[in-house]
């Protein structure tokens, strides 16, 4: 029987984004049709954000993730939900004071940063393990996740029963999350996200990703995707080294050189690159048990 493998829709993120894409979806009801889309294309799990409505920027308003899950589950969206726990952590210096935080800065409490997913109660959210330098066009920001407030987010997504994607951007967010995990602040079996592709992060080489699976547990799943024109040569990559995958508008909005894509068609593309190289994707039944996930 081949290998099984978990396909992720990253279906909207919260950066900026190309404004001449046609189909971006921006509202709860329009995320909602397009993790519908997604799932019906064959994504195992939907990995979720929002956005502001009229502005079209990313924001963490509870209230709005609140009313883009319920639409997700009234679409009759059988896919896991994975919801992100992103937001919160944006400082970005005040440059007459580099010691205090400047215009755009969002640096929020644990509590804050996980009360939408009190609200909602996924099967899944992302947790980044990881404090880096990164960029939002041309805006730079600290992104930040001290351990902390990890360690607290962590422990209160055990109270909920909800899963974390550890989401790694460096090999020490790797090591870090092994500690996090050794201490039982995650739960068996853990699940790690390598994010390749960022302006100042990994690499999407294979040289990178050998690298980065050689640092995580023997009992892990993990999963690896890349940003842009690099996102289906990682999924080929993650799936030749025994990893799951991730495509979506969130890291890519083309199917090639100025073609738009919509999430439905890079999951059909990762679809068909999975079972060419003579694997299956897992249905999000299989992955649930694989994963050893809690209904709710």
């Amino acid at each position: 029987m081949s290998r099984k493998v978990i396909l992720t829709c990253a279906v909207v993120g919260e950066n900026q984004y190309n404004k001449a894409h046609p189909n971006f979806p921006i509202t709860p009801q329009q995320i909602a049709d397009s993790a519908l889309e997604a799932e019906q294309a064959g994504a195992t799990a939907v990995h979720l954000h929002v956005r502001n409505p009229k502005t079209g920027d990313g924001t963490r308003d509870a209230d709005l993730f609140l009313d883009m899950a319920t639409r997700v589950r009234d679409n009759g969206v059988k896919a896991i939900m994975n919801v992100t726990c992103g937001g919160g952590g944006i400082f970005r210096p005040d440059p007459a004071d580099e010691s205090r935080a400047g215009p755009g800065s969002d640096v929020a409490s644990a509590a804050e940063r996980v009360r939408h997913i009190e609200m909602i109660r996924p099967e899944m959210c992302s947790i980044d393990v990881t404090t880096q330098n990164q960029l939002d066009g041309e805006k730079e920001y600290v992104y930040l996740n001290t351990q902390a407030t990890l360690r607290k987010m962590a422990k209160h997504f055990q109270e909920l029963g909800v899963k974390p994607e550890i989401e790694v951007f460096a090999p020490g967010d790797v090591l870090l999350a092994n500690k996090m995990l050794a201490d039982g602040f995650f739960d068996q079996p853990p699940m790690y996200q390598i994010v390749m592709g960022t302006s100042w992060g990994l690499p999407a080489t294979t040289e990178t990703l050998l690298y980065m699976r050689s640092l995580l547990p023997p009992e892990a799943h993990w999963a690896a995707f890349g940003i842009a024109r690099m996102q289906m040569p990682m999924v080929a990559q993650s799936v030749i080294l025994g990893g799951n995958v991730r495509v979506g508008l969130e890291d890519n909005l083309y199917l090639k050189r100025g073609v738009f894509a919509t999430n439905g068609e890079l999951v059909a593309r990762a679809r068909t690159i999975i079972e060419f190289m003579g694997f299956e994707v897992a249905t999000p039944d299989e992955a649930r048990k694989m994963l050893g996930l809690r209904r709710h």
